[in-house]
């Protein structure tokens, strides 16, 4: 019985620490893509299948999100793709699509979030900020039927009270402390 336990508890710390080291590498991640230039450009564009990407340079906040996974050997075109095409009925209809499109789904806010939440965990939306942990993904409700997304960064706001967000809201791939800056929305974990 006193093996048992210690095999127990060895094997729940193995996983908190993997679980704990993904999301730093996927913070880490997230941070990296501050340090390239990239213009706002929310166009169409035709992309490859799997692992494409939109021309270096451009993006928008969901390819904050898209980038940071795929540096840590996660391909959410694919992903959301695969799971958009088996269960259609339960994504959006927000653009009126009769049927999935590989370029772009994985590029919109309300798409992720069902994903996320389907797929990872779905965790409460707050506005107290140690609820929100390195590598977690956010999705904010800007007004107007807009939506946003970021990941929450490894490094702290000036105050220290809070973590900062990664994501694209029009100046690029930056780092900011903005996480109570608009309505919160979504809160998710997901690890692959």
């Amino acid at each position: 019985m006193h093996r048992l336990l210690i095999l127990s508890f060895l094997f729940l710390s193995h996983w908190v620490q993997a679980q704990s080291d993904f999301y730093t590498r996927l913070a880490d991640s997230a941070f990296s893509l501050t340090l390239d230039h990239v213009i706002y450009d929310p166009s169409y564009f035709s992309i490859p299948y799997p692992n494409g990407d939109v021309p270096a340079g451009k993006g928008v906040c969901t390819d904050v999100v898209i980038r940071s996974y795929r540096k840590v050997g996660i391909d959410l075109q694919k992903l959301v793709h695969e799971d958009m095409t088996a269960h259609f009925n339960l994504y959006p209809k927000n653009w009126g699509l009769k049927s999935t499109d590989k370029n772009i789904d994985h590029r919109r806010v309300p798409n992720l979030m069902v994903f996320f939440s389907r797929k990872g965990s779905s965790l409460p939306v707050s506005n107290t900020a140690d609820d929100y942990h390195p590598g977690d993904i956010v999705c904010w409700d800007l007004g107007g039927g807009i939506t946003h997304i970021g990941i929450v960064a490894n490094r702290k706001s000036a105050d220290g009270k809070r973590w900062q967000i990664i994501h694209n809201i029009g100046g690029g791939q930056v780092m900011e402390d903005v996480l109570f800056n608009y309505r919160l929305i979504g809160h998710y974990r997901y690890e692959g």
